[in-house]
């Protein structure tokens, strides 16, 4: 770990390292190595809810209320996927699982329901994690700024437009690039219903790259695209290497891509992945490896005395932009209080349709991973706080 790292411990976020005596640097050790982090494997340690501040009668109850709130907007056989969203150009699963989820406070699971081990697309969750690839992307020096052009960086033709070259790795992560193109036979203006089911849009006069924001997959693949031709690795691989591996995922996810997706890296051939799922491919993943991700980001960045992440992308990319909704680096937040009224400002989530869930609140120590529900996290959120009791 490097000095600079260490000026995140968790209890002492505020404090730079060179000016920590020795005995507060010492008590912060101490604190970040009592905090748990389960292993790799199935023995992720339960508590009961009074052993972690919850009551226990009034956590079952939202669980017990989750458990009624099947999805209705995915089939379980993914029969209405292309009338939602349109043509599939990448694989899907048979089927998906019930409901389920899990809630963790202090890093212990305390409530579980259904079979949080099912590997199910994640949808929109993939762009929280595209995120994350560029924030270390950033950290280790591959990308200068993130306030940079990305033309400077890449030269495949996707930024040759005087529009297209105006476009900045921050715009791309906030979803206000207004990048104009095709990407894997969609096009970036979401006009036509075959190729985009009810989620087509009508024409529309762009806007200033970096003034509009647009929640559009098409620029997010373009985002992954260039992502992969700096790694000059797939990005599953790195998402394995550099965050999964880490923090003791299992190895039952994969990040597909679509069928004509594949593109020449120095001679190679190498997929390039999406930010979701909506025309098939994606992360498929568990309720239980996605909730390690959320924990991940629940101690900024660290695990097990391994800065994974570097504390300042984790505040960066869950910061509100200036254009838009309450939106980080692809990531959704509460800043106005409007998305989860009864959830802190200070609370965020990664989303994807389904609807998938992993909310993280850093005021309570929880992360709550909810799966194929009805679309209301604010209503579980909502329960699940009214088990909290005062310290």
């Amino acid at each position: 770990m490097t000095p600079k790292h260490l000026c995140f411990l968790l209890l002492f976020p505020f404090l730079a390292c060179s000016k920590l005596p020795s005995a507060s640097r010492e008590a912060s050790t101490k604190a970040a190595a009592s905090v748990y982090y389960p292993p790799k494997g199935d023995s992720w340690q339960h508590k009961k809810p009074e052993q972690a501040g919850l009551d226990p009668a009034v956590l079952q109850q939202a669980v017990e209320w989750a458990k009624t709130q099947e999805t209705s907007q995915m089939t379980p056989n993914f029969s209405t996927q292309e009338e939602i969203f349109g043509t599939l150009i990448g694989p899907m699963p048979a089927s998906h699982a019930p409901t389920n989820g899990l809630v963790l406070r202090h890093g212990y699971i305390v409530a579980e329901w259904g079979d949080t081990k099912a590997v199910d697309p994640t949808y929109s969750v993939a762009k929280s994690v595209l995120s994350t690839i560029l924030g270390i992307t950033i950290e280790r020096g591959t990308i200068k700024d993130i306030h940079d052009p990305v033309a400077q960086y890449i030269h495949d033709g996707g930024y040759d437009s005087e529009r297209n070259r105006k476009v900045t790795w921050e715009y791309h992560a906030r979803q206000t690039s207004e990048w104009e193109g095709e990407m894997w036979g969609k096009k970036s203006d979401f006009i036509g219903h075959e190729a985009f089911g009810k989620g087509e849009r009508k024409p529309r006069e762009l806007q200033e790259p970096g003034t509009y924001f647009e929640y559009n997959d098409v620029r997010i693949n373009r985002l992954s695209l260039s992502l992969l031709e700096l790694w000059k690795n797939p990005l599953p691989q790195v998402f394995k290497q550099e965050i999964m591996d880490p923090i003791g995922a299992s190895d039952t996810w994969q990040y597909l891509p679509y069928r004509n997706s594949t593109v020449m890296i120095d001679g190679e051939p190498m997929p390039s992945v999406s930010g979701g799922t909506r025309w098939g491919g994606g992360l498929w993943i568990s309720a239980q490896d996605e909730a390690r991700f959320g924990y991940l980001f629940l101690r900024q960045g660290q695990w097990k005395g391994k800065q994974i992440v570097s504390a300042n992308w984790v505040k960066q990319a869950t910061t509100p932009g200036p254009v838009g909704p309450d939106y980080g680096y692809l990531w959704w937040l509460n800043t106005t209080k409007k998305a989860w009224p009864d959830a802190p400002a200070t609370s965020f989530a990664a989303l994807g349709a389904g609807s998938n869930t992993i909310w993280v609140d850093p005021e309570h120590d929880i992360v709550i991973v909810w799966r194929w529900h009805n679309g209301s996290p604010n209503e579980l959120i909502k329960r699940v706080l009214a088990a909290v009791k005062p310290e």
